[in-house]
C-alpha cells in the first residue's frame, strides 16, 4: 500500500508542480486582472462538473468493480452533457458574460466531463498507473502549450489563449483514455434492463456519494464569488495564487486517501482500517503539515519576483490557511473511510456543517478584511467540518485524533523513504 501511494504521490506532485506552472504563467502574463478571470472561469467549470458527479463521481469508482463498465458508461455521459448544457444556460443567467466564454464554458466542461468518467471507471478496475498517466499528460499539455503561446507567441498573452490550451489539454487526453477502456473485457451489449437497473443503482449511489462533494466546492470557491462581489477580478487573482499554492500541498493526504478509498471499496465491509492504512495517514499528515510550514516561511518579495508585483499578500493569505490546511489532510483521510464504507450520510453532514461556517464568515469577514478575511473564514470552516468527521470516526473505530498524529516511529520511517528516494 505504502508502494502506490508513493507512486500515487510522485504522479500527483509532478501535477501538482505544472499546475503551478499554469498558475505562474497565467499570473506572471496576464496580472492579477487575467489571473482573475481564469479563476473565474475554472471555478465556473468546476461548478458544472460538480453536478456531473450526481450521476457518476466516486460512484463509478465505487462500482466499476461490480458492474459492466458500458452500462455505467452511457449513463454517465447522457447525464454530463445534459448538465454542461444546463450548467452554461444558468452561467449565462446569473453572471450574463460574452457569448464566446459561454461556447468555450460549455465545450470545455463537456470535455473534462468525459475525461473524469473515462478515468474514474478506470481507477475503479485499479489502472492506477493509467489513470496517472493522464491525468499528468492532461497538466502538462495545458502547460506546455501556455508556455509556448505566451513566452514565444507574442500576440497570444491574452485570457483567450488559455481557453484555446485547455481544448489540447482536456481533448487529447479524453481521446487516449478510450483505449484502455476498449481493453478491458466487459461485453458491449446493450442490454435494456441490466442497463437500466444499473443506472438506478449509479444514481442511488451517486446521490450520496456525490452530495459532499458538491458542499466541498462551496465551501472551497465559495469565498472567490464573495471577493469578487465585495472587490473585484484583481483580488480573486491574488487569493487565487495564494489558495493555489496551499492546496497543492493536498496532494500528499489526496494520493493516501485515494488508494486507502480504492482499496475499502474492494474489501469486505466489516474490515476494520489495517494498520498499513493507519501509518500511512499519519506519514500524510506529517508530510503535510511539514510542507505548510515550509511554504508560509516563503518571505512575499519572492511571490513578487515569482508571480509579480501585485502578489505579495497572498502571503498573508497563506499564513491564514495554514492551520485549516493541517486539519483538512486529516479530513481527507476520514471521508475516504466513511465514503469507502458507503456512509455517505456522515461527510455530507460534516460538510454542510463547514458550509454554514464558510457562509457566515463570507459574510461577516470579506467585506470587512477582504481576502484576508476569506483564508480565515476557510481555515474556521475546515477545522470545524474535521472536529465533526473526528468525533463520528472515534464512534464507528474507537480511534481518535491521537491516530492521525506522528510519532517518532512514524518521523523514522519519513526519513528512511525520503533517504531510499
Amino acid at each position: 500500500m505504502l508502494r502506490r501511494v508513493v507512486q500515487n504521490f510522485t504522479t500527483r506532485l509532478a501535477t501538482a508542480l505544472l499546475s503551478f506552472g499554469v498558475v505562474w504563467l497565467t499570473a506572471r502574463y496576464l496580472g492579477a486582472a487575467g489571473r482573475g478571470a481564469v479563476s473565474l472561469f475554472v471555478t465556473d467549470c468546476a461548478a458544472i462538473l460538480l453536478f456531473i458527479g450526481l450521476l457518476g463521481g466516486s460512484s463509478l469508482i465505487y462500482l466499476a468493480p461490480r458492474r459492466n463498465l458500458w452500462h455505467l458508461l452511457l449513463p454517465a455521459y447522457g447525464w454530463a452533457t445534459l448538465v454542461c448544457a444546463l450548467g452554461t444556460g444558468m452561467v449565462a443567467l446569473l453572471r450574463q458574460p460574452a457569448p464566446a466564454y459561454l461556447l468555450h464554458l460549455g465545450v470545455l466542461s463537456l470535455l473534462q466531463a468525459f475525461f473524469s468518467i473515462n478515468t474514474a471507471l478506470l481507477l475503479g478496475r485499479r489502472r492506477e498507473g493509467t489513470y496517472n498517466l493522464l491525468t499528468l499528460a492532461q497538466v502538462a499539455l495545458l502547460a506546455g502549450t501556455l508556455l509556448l503561446a505566451f513566452k514565444f507567441g507574442g500576440r497570444w498573452v491574452s485570457v483567450e489563449t488559455y481557453y484555446y490550451a485547455a481544448y489540447m489539454a482536456f481533448g487529447l487526453p479524453l481521446l487516449l483514455s478510450l483505449v484502455p477502456l476498449l481493453r478491458l473485457p466487459d461485453p458491449r451489449r446493450r442490454r435494456g434492463l441490466r442497463l437500466r437497473a444499473t443506472t438506478r443503482e449509479l444514481a442511488r449511489h451517486s446521490r450520496g456519494a456525490h452530495f459532499s462533494n458538491m458542499l466541498a466546492f462551496a465551501n472551497y470557491r465559495l469565498g472567490y464569488y464573495f471577493v469578487a462581489y465585495f472587490a473585484d477580478a484583481r483580488a480573486v487573482g491574488v487569493l487565487s495564487v495564494g489558495v493555489a499554492l496551499m492546496e497543492a500541498i493536498w496532494l500528499i493526504p489526496r494520493s493516501a486517501a485515494l488508494v486507502q478509498y480504492v482499496d475499502l471499496v474492494n474489501t469486505p465491509g466489516g474490515s476494520p482500517l489495517p494498520e498499513s492504512a493507519l501509518r500511512v495517514g499519519r506519514l500524510a499528515v506529517l508530510g503535510t503539515a511539514a510542507a505548510v510550514l515550509v511554504l508560509v516561511a516563503v518571505p512575499p518579495a519572492m511571490l513578487t519576483a515569482v508571480f509579480g508585483r501585485e502578489f505579495g499578500p497572498a502571503q498573508t493569505v497563506m499564513r491564514l490557511l495554514a492551520p485549516g490546511s493541517v486539519m483538512m489532510a486529516v479530513q481527507m483521510l476520514i471521508s475516504s473511510y466513511f465514503a469507502g464504507r458507503a456512509q455517505y450520510r456522515i461527510n455530507n453532514a460534516a460538510t454542510l456543517f463547514g458550509l454554514v461556517l464558510t457562509l457566515t464568515g463570507g459574510l461577516l469577514l470579506i467585506p470587512r478584511l477582504g481576502i484576508e478575511g476569506a483564508a480565515l473564514a476557510s481555515t474556521l470552516s475546515y477545522t470545524a467540518s474535521t472536529a465533526f468527521l473526528l468525533w463520528h470516526f472515534r464512534r464507528a473505530t474507537g480511534l481518535g485524533i491521537t491516530t492521525f498524529l506522528p510519532g517518532p516511529t512514524d518521523i523514522t520511517r519519513a526519513w528512511q523513504l525520503l533517504r531510499s528516494r
